[in-house]
């Protein structure tokens, strides 16, 4: 689930918090990162829940329609097209989901359920909706086909439902676009017979993109003072105080790789913290950093400091 460019984004979070509190504390601040990261699923799986939450809205709303006292033809025999998606019953029938839903208590949309009102609403103004639930009958594929087009028109683009997650956890903000990505890629790929092995991905993709979080965050922090020193020498033109701070710890977590990845390359390194620094620092940052990154390794080089093993990876 976690790709290597978002776990360095939370280690990112994890030591500008670090830096930030009064108490300094690095086995506190390694148990967060690790729940700052798994709460990622958190968000996958209410996503996911999402998707029942406006199945079983619409089968309230067909049951309500239904006994009006002067309900249309429509009212009285709707179409049960939607209620009846066979990728919504196969995620809704799925033991691991179910049993993870109420392990974790992701039960919000039973307390908040004005958000599926509202994307239902929503839904119901859709043309293609409405063309869906004209049809005789669906097969699995256009069963899919809806589903995802859901997902993407309805649910990922809706401003309330992201100020909803915004409001229930901030760090999911910075999740919500890999999350989407990934949930949609589920759907996409979803079938009858795969359903048990990809509903659900794993946090990490293995144990080493665990290890390596809690490794760049304990080498980032317990070699600060080193770090500094080091981009001290690089920055001769720039005071330390006019370095933005987000901009410093980029720096230091690229050198960290520099100095104690062996196996990660010079050029990924580099990329990486070039991206995140376009996201997450100043408009300007990205060349500066560049910079100051082309030149460590240069210097490094130069040094027989730049502890990189195997081929191309400087």
């Amino acid at each position: 689930m976690l790709t290597r460019r978002h776990i360095r984004v939370k280690v990112l979070q994890s030591i500008y918090a670090f830096n930030q509190s009064e108490i300094k504390n690095l086995e506190e601040q390694e148990k967060f990162l690790l729940y700052n990261m798994e709460q990622m699923q958190d968000l996958y799986l209410l996503l996911l829940q999402l998707l029942v939450a406006l199945r079983n809205q619409a089968e309230n709303y067909l049951l309500t329609s239904q006994k009006k006292y002067l309900a249309t033809e429509q009212e009285k025999n709707p179409s049960k097209l939607f209620v009846e998606n066979r990728i919504v019953n196969l995620i809704n029938t799925n033991e691991a989901f179910k049993e993870i839903i109420k392990k974790r208590n992701l039960n919000y949309w039973e307390t908040d359920s004005e958000y599926i009102s509202i994307l239902f609403k929503e839904l119901r103004e859709k043309e293609w909706y409405l063309d869906f639930l004209s049809k005789k009958e669906s097969t699995f594929s256009q069963d899919k086909d809806l589903l995802i087009k859901i997902f993407k028109e309805i649910i990922a683009p809706n401003e309330k439902l992201y100020e909803y997650i915004e409001d229930k956890r901030l760090t999911w903000l910075d999740d919500f676009p890999l999350v989407n990505t990934l949930l949609l890629k589920m759907l996409q790929k979803v079938s009858e017979k795969n359903i048990d092995t990809i509903l659900i991905p794993e946090v990490y993709k293995n144990n080493e993109d665990r290890e390596f979080a809690i490794e760049l965050l304990q080498k980032v922090i317990l070699n600060d003072d080193t770090l500094t020193k080091v981009i001290d020498g690089k920055t001769p033109n720039w005071d330390k105080e006019r370095i933005a701070d987000l901009d410093m710890i980029i720096l230091k977590m690229g050198i960290a790789e520099f100095l104690y990845f062996p196996s990660i390359p010079v050029r990924a390194t580099i990329n990486e913290y070039l991206e995140i620094s376009k996201e997450y620092s100043t408009p300007k940052s990205s060349i500066f950093i560049n910079g100051i990154l082309d030149k460590m390794v240069k210097d490094l080089t130069k040094e027989d400091k730049l502890n990189k093993i195997g081929r191309g990876l400087r």
